[in-house]
């Protein structure tokens, strides 16, 4: 008995991992959610010493949340030299 409701907590833990997991696969983009979005990007650089996400952003005159969309991952408070950043993609849904 007590098996059975150890594998019956199990299964719904791993449930709602999927769940959470699936939930967290998406874009951010005008200020929403679209989930299932697909980001391709078309060029990169290596960010430089004291780069962060605005002064890329406006070095390959892009707005921030287009910068964002396209680089749904970055930490912009934790960029490092040599990190590949997308500058120019798109996103889809």
């Amino acid at each position: 008995m007590a098996s059975m409701f150890v594998k019956m907590v199990a299964m719904l833990s791993l449930c709602l991992m999927l769940v959470v997991l699936a939930d967290s696969r998406s874009t951010l983009i005008g200020g929403f959610q679209k989930p299932n979005s697909v980001v391709t990007c078309n060029q990169v650089i290596g960010a430089q010493s004291g780069d962060d996400c605005t002064t890329i952003s406006k070095s390959v005159k892009l707005g921030l949340e287009s910068f964002l969309a396209i680089n749904p991952n970055i930490n912009c408070e934790s960029i490092f030299v040599g990190q590949w950043i997308c500058v120019d993609g798109t996103v889809t849904n």
